[in-house]
């Protein structure tokens, strides 16, 4: 990936039909599964999937059915995850565009407390404690 989202943006409003778009920019566009990308994070960050489960408080075959790619997970459980696998605010946010979950919105007073959680590397444990203090669901 070379040029940035603006540069794209700006050249898909300019550009008469879609497939020109899709086939001028292919190298650019990123399409990737979230078990694709959630597998590969594992081996960046060099660590191990039944740790990560236990560490994420989600259901043992449900979390490698979504690493196996069979389960589409909600948004929380991927951040249960992200937590989980202690990853950085910028990561999680990488992670939630580049798989098609809305990323964490800071105008939000809950998504304000996870990016909160985020920054602060909390465990998973104290981000469902401050949702929950705020009258929230928590994450797993």
């Amino acid at each position: 990936m070379k040029k940035s989202t603006q540069e794209l943006l700006d050249i898909l409003k300019n550009t008469p039909a879609f497939s020109n778009y899709a086939e001028q920019e292919e190298a650019e566009l990123i399409e990737v599964s979230l078990s694709d990308y959630l597998n590969r994070l594992i081996q960046v960050k060099n660590q191990d999937l039944p740790s990560l489960i236990r560490k994420s408080g989600l259901d043992r075959t449900y979390c490698y059915q979504i690493f196996d790619g069979r389960k589409r997970p909600s948004r929380d459980k991927v951040l249960a995850l992200c937590f989980a696998m202690d990853l950085s605010f910028t990561e999680v946010q990488q992670l939630l565009k580049a798989t098609g979950y809305p990323i964490l919105y800071a105008r939000m007073e809950r998504d304000s407390a996870i990016i909160f959680c985020l920054q602060r590397n909390c465990a998973l444990s104290d981000a469902n404690e401050l949702l929950y203090e705020l009258g929230y669901e928590g994450l797993a």
